[in-house]
């Protein structure tokens, strides 16, 4: 069988979708499977905020699924945290999702830097990278003084402009910068082997990850049976409770590409415990919401945990936030 696998150009993208491969050779020897390079509208613009493309999922996965959908792939390797969780995917289902990776959020400093002056000036003088809105609010309630400036790039790329003082450019032709800290996901450092760079990893108490984060998705045509068994192979059942659990928070919230949602679902034995939130931009209105039940109902938990961040006040916060 072959087996044409669609994935972003970047140095993390291309890891993620090698493990895929990896994977699926281990557990049916006799598959020939090609590697599909991409290179997304938020690959190729670099400067503009990701919501001009429709968020994450306009940006970095319209494309590839279009191709699944035209036939020209079997499959398809997103971030899970990049797939938009407010909305139906028509003829598309998740056939895989890997073991998840640690999910959490790290800081990168650039050299010169320490942790403990960031921390003492509670970031006063100091410039912080993100793109994301949930990492930049709840970075602004751990150090309430610092500038949080729009940041984009792979993972590799990003570490690069941070050491070489190199500013972020504005889709205005203005610039940002530079940096002094970013602050990233650990598993994407992992990946591009630049874990070495993590000064100081925040907890899921300090900051939520995104719903999804951590998560290796294989997206594959829904009627494509002989890919679906192939892609069942390697799913994990774990991080697919999970990840049902934190994106029925997502649907249940109808959230969009610019809300500060997050959420993490972790699984002891037979039981699950959720955690979500919402926040708005500066950090300052700060809604969470943590409950267990059964590992096998992902979904109804999520729903439960959904239900209540709504009814303290969600909804407000989420339409504040949305795109005028």
């Amino acid at each position: 069988m072959r087996l044409r696998i669609g994935t972003r150009k970047s140095a993390m993208a291309l890891a993620q979708t090698e493990e895929i491969a990896r994977r699926l050779t281990a557990a049916a020897p006799d598959i020939d499977i090609e590697i599909v390079k991409f290179e997304t509208t938020g690959d190729i613009d670099q400067t503009g905020k990701l919501l001009s493309h429709g968020g994450k999922g306009g940006a970095f996965v319209a494309e590839i699924r279009q191709a699944v959908r035209a036939g020209q792939l079997q499959a398809a390797m997103h971030s899970l945290k990049d797939m938009p969780g407010n909305e139906d995917t028509p003829g598309l289902v998740i056939g895989a999702t890997l073991s998840r990776d640690p999910a959490g959020d790290v800081l990168v400093l650039r050299p010169g830097v320490s942790l403990d002056q960031l921390k003492i000036s509670r970031g006063k003088g100091f410039k912080i990278g993100t793109n994301a809105v949930r990492r930049a609010a709840y970075a602004r309630r751990l150090f309430p003084d610092v500038e949080m400036i729009h940041y984009r790039g792979a993972a590799d790329t990003r570490v690069r402009k941070l050491d070489t003082l190199e500013k972020q450019r504005l889709p205005d032709g203005g610039a940002v910068g530079p940096a002094d800290a970013l602050v990233m996901a650990r598993s994407g450092l992992e990946r591009v082997g630049l874990a070495s760079r993590i000064a100081y990893e925040f907890s899921s108490a300090e900051m939520l990850p995104a719903v999804g984060q951590g998560i290796v998705a294989v997206e594959c045509a829904a009627d494509d049976w002989a890919t679906r068994r192939l892609l069942a192979k390697i799913d994990d059942l774990a991080a697919r409770r999970c990840a049902d659990a934190e994106r029925e928070v997502l649907w249940v919230l109808n959230g969009h590409c610019n809300s500060p949602i997050a959420g993490l679902a972790m699984i002891d034995g037979t039981l699950m415990s959720l955690t979500a939130s919402v926040l708005d931009e500066d950090g300052q209105r700060f809604i969470e919401v943590a409950r267990s039940g059964p590992a096998d109902r992902p979904r109804e938990l999520g729903r439960a945990v959904g239900l209540e961040l709504l009814a303290k006040g969600a909804a407000g916060i989420i339409e504040r936030s949305r795109p005028k």
